[in-house]
């Protein structure tokens, strides 16, 4: 039995890290938990989008199963026994630290300690309406909003200083294993950032190698996107300066890993305590016209997914597909506890460098696109399926950025990831039940508006 740290940022790409080949992004302690760990080359979020997708973490559930479709909490069943609580009847002591944005306010997630949490009491989210697809007023401003700013970091350096001196303090005091569970809100727009970090990516206010006039830019549902964000007046000088202050962001995130690894050292902790740096969903970046998350392309749907301790190999790299549900099954397997026999994943030291037949699943049902969307994954080949919109075919092998749409071409592998589909849902079921849900939520918010 050994203790685990997660330690999960929000809206990370994980091609922006020296991990997964960046060429100056500067990341140097998500390199060394690397080189002494191991690298999860292809990790997926179970949906693009905050709540669902560590929802979806906290439950051991598909997003569809939870009912946590957007980025509200109306109306989701009650979900009173998740990750905490079942860790905590069996004896680990868990602790919660930062963002919470998950199915029920964070006194509920069933933690031992919840310390400095943040969360949001959301009412519905108008911005979900599908018929007409609604547009997101005032989104546009969000195009102004990085570069040097004070405080750059909100809550962030709060959470992390919490959870550095619960090393420090507390953890050497706890009698068994232990889970730390520490969220970040950055890299996450705004892409605000200290004077120190803007200066260091002067050189770097670059362009994204692929905009709106590549195919996979002219589907329905990235204009649907378009529309809903406002994205069609960006400037160019916006776009790089956006970029600009997302890699001194990422850059950030990478210190505070740093000041984690340092703390387990300093409290003699690092030879027994399994640390994992994730993230919930990823950022477009621009690419395709696109930005932040709320779709399943590569860009929005992969996370960096990196573990180093005494349970991992170090210098490893696995290729083997993977998603947030088995980095949760390791929460279980490493902390010497039974995992639940209905929740979903496989513990992440337990999977082959290369499995080409593993199937890993998302899903999106969030705001600004007409109708829900599904994702799997077998070996190179990725199908998602758009409920009112072309389906799309990438063979991600010799395709990684997704410009050539195979699904015309290789009819027989598109078939065969239909199947694989079908087998884990109902898609256009599914879709119909996220629409129900959102009725449900817009009918809740109605009533206590009036009770008001």
């Amino acid at each position: 039995m050994s203790n685990v740290i997660v330690f999960m940022s929000d809206e990370h790409n994980p091609r922006y890290s020296s991990p997964y080949g960046h060429p100056f992004v500067d990341t140097p302690n998500m390199q060394w938990l690397a080189d002494n760990g191991t690298v999860f080359e292809h990790a997926y979020c179970p949906s693009p989008l905050c709540v669902p997708s560590r929802s979806a973490f906290l439950t051991g559930k598909r997003v569809h199963a939870v009912g946590a479709y957007g980025n509200n909490r109306l109306g989701i069943p009650p979900e009173t026994h998740g990750l905490g609580a079942v860790l905590g009847d069996q004896g680990v002591h868990t602790v919660f630290i930062g963002k919470v944005h998950a199915y029920r306010p964070v006194a509920e997630l069933g933690f031992s300690e919840t310390i400095e949490a943040h969360d949001l009491g959301w009412g519905f989210d108008k911005g979900q309406q599908r018929r007409p697809l609604a547009v997101r007023e005032g989104a546009a401003a969000r195009f102004e909003r990085y570069g040097p700013h004070d405080p750059p970091w909100k809550e962030d350096v709060v959470y992390m200083d919490a959870a550095v001196d619960w090393l420090l303090t507390r953890a050497p005091l706890v009698d068994g294993p232990w889970v730390l569970y520490v969220n970040l809100v950055k890299p996450h727009f705004p892409h605000y950032c200290t004077d120190e970090l803007w200066d260091r990516y002067r050189d770097h206010g670059d362009l994204p190698d692929h905009g709106i006039e590549a195919e996979t830019g002219q589907h329905p549902y990235a204009g649907d996107l378009r529309k809903h964000f406002e994205l069609d007046g960006i400037q160019e000088h916006d776009v790089r300066g956006l970029r600009r202050g997302y890699y001194a962001c990422v850059t950030f995130i990478d210190e505070q890993l740093g000041r984690l690894l340092s703390a387990l050292v300093e409290a003699d902790l690092a030879s027994t305590t399994n640390l994992v740096y994730t993230s919930d969903h990823g950022e477009m970046l621009g690419k395709f016209g696109l930005w932040w998350k709320c779709n399943l392309l590569e860009d929005a749907a992969r996370i960096p997914c990196i573990a180093a301790g005494p349970d991992f190999k170090s210098g490893t790299r696995v290729a083997t597909p993977v998603d947030l549900h088995d980095l949760q099954a390791s929460v279980f397997s490493l902390t010497g506890s039974d995992h639940p026999e209905t929740w979903h994943g496989v513990p992440l030291e337990r999977l082959p460098t290369q499995d080409p037949d593993r199937v890993v699943f998302s899903e999106y049902h969030g705001h600004g696109t007409r109708a829900g969307s599904f994702m799997v994954r077998r070996g190179d080949w990725k199908l998602i399926h758009n409920v009112e919109a072309e389906d799309q075919l990438f063979d991600l092998g010799n395709d990684p950025e997704e410009l050539d749409n195979r699904f015309a071409a290789d009819p027989g592998k598109a078939e065969e990831l239909f199947s694989t589909l079908a087998g884990i849902c109902d898609p256009e079921a599914e879709n119909r039940g996220a629409e129900a849900s959102f009725e449900r939520q817009a009918a809740l918010d109605r009533q206590a508006a009036a009770a008001d």
